[in-house]
């Protein structure tokens, strides 16, 4: 299969996944199943790919793409033109897909309620300091959400300096149990519990996800791994 199904409790109606690297007509630095259009992959193939993806999800609709910009930005994606430059999207209609392109950072899906309202967001270090989570949550105003983090980086492999450090603890002191000393200036950040961490402060109790490590899992796209020229995971929701 190329593609994750996400391992939590969703309505009937509703629907998400994660593709994987195999599959799909992209070839060298970005072989495989590469949805991205702005990683300098061929632009047929990427069309090709994002044409598999349809297909073998069976999306009711083309996915609504977003200008990622690591910022906290959220869009309607039923009421999206062109490329919206945003990191996250949500929506309370029907065959609508939210989607957000990742490669080590850490996609994020929620369902609130009854499953009316869907969304999706991409949270590299920098959108989840600055409140991307809660943005998304903020627009979506369910009174209760779940929430699927997806595969990113894992904490044997993402090195941060005291400045990205720094940054959580001064905002949320106990972010300081997210990173473990990896040598003078360097540590070892957890991207999972940090999310967990800033949902559980923003009272979302039900939280599923989080055991990839992008890096050390070659079914991933990575971007630390294999440098700038590589390809992207698509991570997406969307209802009946």
């Amino acid at each position: 299969m190329n593609w994750i199904k996400p391992d939590w409790p969703l309505p009937a109606r509703v629907r998400a996944a994660t593709t994987l690297r195999n599959g799909g007509v992209s070839v060298g630095s970005y072989a495989g199943l590469n949805p991205a259009g702005h990683v300098n992959d061929d632009p047929g193939h990427v069309l090709a790919n994002r044409r598999i993806i349809r297909e073998m999800l069976q999306l009711p609709a083309e996915p609504v793409w977003l200008q990622q910009v690591h910022g906290i930005e959220v869009v309607k994606a039923d009421r999206a033109h062109g490329l919206p430059e945003a990191d996250a999207s949500y929506t309370d209609q029907a065959d609508t897909v939210c989607a957000v392109l990742s490669a080590d950072c850490l996609p994020v899906l929620f369902c609130g309620d009854d499953g009316e309202v869907i969304a999706a967001a991409h949270a590299g270090w920098r959108g989840l300091r600055a409140g991307v989570i809660q943005q998304t949550l903020s627009a979506m105003q369910c009174r209760e959400v779940s929430v699927w983090l997806g595969p990113a980086i894992g904490p044997l492999n993402f090195e941060v300096g005291d400045e990205v450090r720094d940054a959580f603890v001064s905002g949320h002191s106990a972010a300081v149990q997210a990173f473990n000393a990896n040598g003078p200036g360097k540590w070892l950040a957890d991207i999972y519990q940090l999310a967990r961490l800033q949902l559980a402060a923003l009272g979302v109790e039900h939280v599923y996800g989080g055991g990839y490590c992008t890096v050390a899992d070659a079914r991933f796209y990575s971007y630390r791994r294999d440098g700038a020229a590589t390809g992207r995971m698509a991570s997406l929701i969307w209802r009946d």
